[in-house]
Parts: C-alpha cells; structure tokens; sequence
C-alpha cells in the first residue's frame, strides 16, 4: 500500500488532541489496524469515521478503551438485528401481497 493513500498517526494525534497511546490501546484491542512504515504508525483513511465515533466516545462520555470496544461491539449486534428484521419484514410483504 502506498504511504500517500495513509494517514499518520501522529497527525491525528494532534489533531484530534489525544495521545499516541489510545490508539495503541484501539489497536491492541482490534478496534483498529494500524501499519507501520518506517517506524511510523498509519491507518487507512476508511476508519476516519469510526475513530471520529471512538474519540468522541472517548472525550465527551469519558469512556475508557475497554468500554469503546463494548460500545462498538453493542452497534454491531443492533445494526446485525435491524438487518434481520429488515429481512423479515421483507418476506412477510410477500406473503401479505
């Protein structure tokens, strides 16, 4: 992969006004894949959206790593059961019809 298609680490770090060890702490939980080139950190730019989410978790509810990685895994089985009932709903209007 091409180091110009990744965001630094770093960078974010100042952006966002965290420290360089919550996302070791995202990635060591899975939360996050990092890469490391040349002894600095990247993420693809895909996972903007959800660090956006974990850093606000983290900085206006104060919730630790640990509690992230519940909070997401939560979202996950709630976004699994609306598809599931989107399904379900779906094949009932066929039998409705």
């Amino acid at each position: 992969m091409n180091i110009e298609n990744l965001i630094a680490i770093p960078a974010l770090c100042t952006h966002y006004k965290v420290e360089l060890s919550f996302f070791n702490n995202l990635s060591e939980m899975g939360l996050l894949e990092v890469k490391t080139i040349e002894e600095t950190q990247y993420i693809h730019p895909d996972a903007i959206n959800e660090i956006e989410k974990m850093i606000r978790i983290h900085q206006e509810l104060d919730i630790n790593t640990e509690g992230i990685d519940v909070v997401f895994n939560l979202l996950q089985k709630i976004d699994a059961l609306q598809n599931e009932l989107n399904s379900a709903k779906n094949r009932l209007r066929l039998y409705e019809s």
